[in-house]
């Protein structure tokens, strides 16, 4: 369900198991209270959400006024997250900004339009990955729902393995994980890397073609961003 990454006397960073979902849903247990429950202690407070799907690092704060400034960190755009994605085809182009309002479409899922009162904004690299599939890199400069899932999908690339916007039978999981965040909290900056590779968090994960990628994209927040 989960691996603890790192915990101190504020907060914890787990890496999120695919398949798991952050809230109570379909008899599904509460993971926040299964972290608390394991750890010993108080009740944890989740400052940010990851899709069921989606595998990789999620911050719970230990106290109240720490998720408060977490949430902060999140609203002001002062915390650096970075994705990595497995997509199902070239995309349209292979590095760039996404960058549009998104709007409801059918059932669960979401859309991208070309209006952009409140965009959602996604910046992305992409690599070859194994029999034409492509690997991503991306950095949510925003937060909204399905945001890199619908992003992908735009640039006609949706991610493997996605039951909602691509195509999940035959594939272990959806291929989209929390890779990378980096923040300063209380004056003091951390940085966290999640490596898919070393938690058995899906097969794709460790072909040829996303090793090259993942190694080429060790250190995110070093790599020249497009522009926004």
């Amino acid at each position: 369900m989960f691996d603890i990454q790192f915990e101190n006397d504020d907060f914890v960073v787990i890496n999120k198991h695919p398949g798991v979902s952050v809230h109570k849903d379909d008899g599904d247990t509460m993971l926040v209270q299964e972290v608390a429950t394991f750890l010993g202690c108080s009740p944890l407070f989740l400052v940010h959400r990851l899709d069921k799907m989606t595998s990789g690092l999620l911050i719970l704060a230990k106290r109240s006024e720490v998720a408060a400034e977490f949430s902060q960190l999140f609203q002001q755009r002062q915390m650096d997250k970075f994705y990595l994605a497995i997509g199902s085809k070239k995309p349209k182009k292979k590095q760039g900004t996404i960058s549009g309002d998104m709007e409801r479409s059918r059932r669960a899922s979401w859309k991208l339009v070309a209006s952009k009162n409140n965009p959602a904004v996604t910046q992305f690299f992409s690599l070859a990955g194994e029999e034409g599939e492509r690997a991503f890199l991306c950095r949510p400069l925003t937060g909204k729902t399905h945001q890199i899932r619908v992003a992908l999908k735009s640039v006609g690339s949706a991610i493997v393995g996605d039951p909602i916007y691509g195509q999940s039978a035959g594939v272990d999981r959806g291929y989209l994980h929390a890779y990378a965040l980096r923040f300063t909290l209380f004056d003091q900056a951390y940085e966290f890397i999640c490596d898919p590779r070393n938690a058995e968090l899906g097969r794709k994960w460790n072909s040829e073609a996303l090793n090259c990628a993942i190694e080429q994209w060790s250190k995110p927040w070093e790599l020249v961003w497009p522009k926004k």
